[in-house]
């Protein structure tokens, strides 16, 4: 007997699958990320649907749930069109989908990972948004287990004046207690503590990238020998231009 199901998807990569066809990576709500072969997907009417980013309805089925099995997909929210005016907007676009591929397991389903994905494609543009990424990543490493605690310092126990993030715990350090350890200790921008993206700064934006950069390698990306994605070093260069 077949199995089959539909869910909403935002489309991760795409490969060619011989002549016409393309094996589709989507990051689906109640179903995470899946594969599947989708019939004439490589010809020239469907190029623009299948771009990173975009929002599809999606119907799977195969003739076992181990197979790799085939998809046919309409259309929902096209991002990628919203985004093609700015390079920076697209970058994080990309970033977004490069990163789910690389750190979410396939067929392990994460709906807050795909719901906060979504909000962050539709709100690319407004003010704050690359800050917005910055506490996407932050949730991203909280969904797979690896969040970080910012309530208070590693050390004292103090919540005021927290400005730095231990490397080895992911807990906050206050300003006093990281004083001898300051060269080792890693920026922490104040918005990813208040969670107010529309008051951080570019030197915040690239702060936190690269706070959850050091985290996202080290704990989702190197056990698997994976580096982070080429649109996410891309990101994090464009941010700090």
């Amino acid at each position: 007997m077949a199995v089959e199901w539909t869910d909403l998807g935002l489309v991760l990569s795409v490969r060619k699958h011989g002549e016409h066809d393309i094996i589709l990576h989507a990051l689906t709500e109640q179903h995470g990320h899946h594969a599947g072969v989708v019939k004439g997907g490589a010809g020239r009417r469907a190029r623009g649907l299948y771009q990173p980013g975009n929002r599809l309805h999606v119907r799977w089925r195969a003739r076992l749930e181990d197979h790799l099995g085939m998809f046919v997909c309409e259309p929902d929210r096209m991002f990628v069109a919203g985004a093609l005016h700015d390079r920076m907007m697209l970058t994080a676009m990309t970033a977004v989908c490069a990163m789910a591929e690389a750190v979410l397991p396939e067929r392990e389903v994460h709906p807050l990972a795909y719901q906060q994905a979504c909000h962050l494609l539709e709100t690319l543009g407004e003010p704050g948004w690359p800050a917005d990424y910055v506490l996407w990543e932050m949730h991203l490493l909280n969904e797979l287990g690896f969040g970080l605690d910012l309530s208070s310092c590693a050390a004292t126990g103090v919540t005021e004046d927290l400005i730095y993030v231990s490397p080895k715990s992911g807990r906050a350090v206050s300003r006093n207690a990281g004083i001898p350890y300051k060269g080792q200790l890693r920026d922490l921008p104040p918005f990813l503590r208040t969670e107010t993206p529309e008051q951080s700064s570019v030197d915040d934006v690239v702060a936190g990238l690269d706070l959850t950069g050091f985290f996202l390698e080290r704990h989702l990306c190197a056990p698997h020998q994976k580096t982070l994605p080429d649109a996410r070093q891309r990101l994090r260069a464009i941010v700090a231009k």
